[in-house]
Formats: structure tokens, sequence, C-alpha cells
């Protein structure tokens, strides 16, 4: 395995690599930030089988275009999520259009298929299964401001609105509840990078 580019972000890390054609930082890109995209996606699709649709597409899209990431110029989060909301979009447009969208991935046989990498499913499976009981074990107030922010794609901001809680307070209970996921999972993510 690589050395870690020093200074990277994980994201900006996997970005790194897929530039390279390492098929597993499009999986290690997705568990990064793909919650994030399919919320948004859902959000602005109303539609969760349009935006598993278009989640795929933004990730293949995020494949291919992984080397023309510039650290400079923001962060790969931001990078991803224009791409998300590029992508999304279009997919609004067409469908207001009438059009049916071809997917990104229809032309790109070199793209990575989850079927290549078995262990790497298995892995993800644990992983989120450990996650899910991460989660559930953490108190109501910790648990849900990170479901909201996580999974519903909210930003702090909209967390502590919908809360009626102080944004400060919204940031410490999301902070505290990732910390002791991190803890409870322990062996099943590793501590690669580090």
């Amino acid at each position: 395995m690589g050395k870690k580019a020093a200074g990277l972000t994980p994201l900006q890390e996997a970005l790194r690599k897929a530039a390279q054609g390492e098929h597993p930082a499009l999986a290690t890109c997705y568990d990064l930030i793909g919650p994030v995209v399919f919320s948004l996606a859902v959000r602005m699709l109303r539609d969760r089988q349009g935006a598993e649709d278009v989640t795929q597409d933004i990730f293949v899209q995020v494949w291919r275009q992984a080397g023309a990431y510039d650290t400079g110029r923001g962060s790969a989060e931001a990078w991803v999520m224009m791409i998300a909301r590029s992508r999304i979009l279009d997919r609004l447009r067409s469908r207001a259009a009438g059009v049916k969208v071809k997917a990104v991935g229809d032309a790109l046989p070199e793209a990575p298929d989850a079927e290549d990498w078995p262990e790497d499913l298995a892995i993800s499976r644990e992983q989120a299964v450990a996650v899910r009981r991460a989660l559930a074990e953490l108190a109501a107030d910790q648990r849900v401001p990170v479901e909201m922010a996580f999974f519903d794609g909210l930003t702090h901001t909209e967390v502590a609105e919908k809360l009626g809680v102080p944004l400060g307070t919204v940031k410490t209970r999301i902070r505290l509840g990732l910390m002791r996921i991190r803890e409870a999972l322990g062996d099943v993510i590793g501590d690669e990078g580090q």
C-alpha cells in the first residue's frame, strides 16, 4: 500500500489514488461522501430510484475526472458536490423536457465494477453494519443531529434550526457523536492512513 501524501484529507487522498487508476479508491470516495451526495439527490429529485441512478453517474464521473481535481482550487468535498449538483440539475432539466438521460457510465468499460473486488464488498458490508450499530448506541441528542447531517444532507445550521438548539450545540453533538462512532468501530474500520 502506498504512503499517504502529506497534508491531504482522506477524500483528497482517495481522489489522488482514483486518478492513478486504483479501483478501491472509488469505494473510498463513496464511503467518505456518498451519503451526502445521495441525500442531496433525493432532496432535489424527490425520487429515490432516480437518486440512486444519478448518484452512480456522479461517482462514475468522479472516477473519470479525479485527475482534474486541484487541491489549490478548493476542498475535495466541494469539488465532488459541484459535480453532483451539475448532474442532478441535468437530470431535473431532462426530466422536465421529457428526455431520457444517458448514464455517464454507459460508455465506460474501464470504470471499476464492484464485482471485481468481492473482498471490498464484504468489508464494506461489515463496516456498514458496524456503523449502524454504533449509531444506534448513541444517545438521541447526538444520534439525531448526526443522522440529519449525514443521511438527510442538512447543514449544521439547518440541523440547529430544525432542532431548535444553538448552532454551537449542534456542532458539538455531531463532533462527539462522530468521535464515539469512530471509537466504537475500532478494528472494523482500522487505522489506515495514520
